[in-house]
């Protein structure tokens, strides 16, 4: 079953019902590119009168954990996921609507087909650029995710 914007928003509200009522969406996703969007709210607001730090980290997290989902589902293997580390620097006020983009695809691929074949977990960074309607960047994450075949 290939993996689209519409299903994996359904995922999400059974899954990360959080990151749904927040208002995070994916918006587009393919093995290269996953962009997920999510606009300031009442809701998902600081005291500060813009968008709380992690809601944009669940939007962030979400551009990068698609693709792995996707092509962790594409292998036909069971293999488990985590972030293991993150980081992120925000360097704007976060208002409006905030589009989150990831183009780091390529690297999971590889990532999996070693822990496949060596039955070793592999770990890989992955970065999503956030920016809002103006096309001006409010923040940007970096997640190491960790993929490793699960036992039989």
């Amino acid at each position: 079953m290939a993996l689209n914007p519409s299903k994996f928003n359904s995922f999400t509200f059974f899954k990360l019902p959080s990151a749904w009522w927040c208002g995070v969406r994916l918006k587009f996703i393919d093995d290269q590119k996953a962009v997920t969007s999510v606009k300031h709210k009442w809701f998902n607001q600081n005291p500060f009168n813009s968008m709380f730090w992690a809601v944009q980290g669940m939007a962030a997290e979400l551009s990068t954990g698609a693709m792995v989902i996707s092509q962790i589902q594409k292998s036909g293997k069971k293999i488990s996921m985590l972030v293991a580390n993150n980081n992120a620097t925000f360097t704007k006020k976060a208002t409006g609507r905030i589009t989150f983009t990831c183009e780091d695809g390529h690297l999971i691929g590889e990532a999996i087909q070693k822990t496949i074949e060596t039955g070793e977990g592999q770990t890989f960074w992955m970065k999503s650029v956030g920016v809002n309607e103006d096309g001006v960047q409010v923040s940007v994450f970096n997640f190491e995710w960790t993929v490793k075949l699960k036992k039989s």
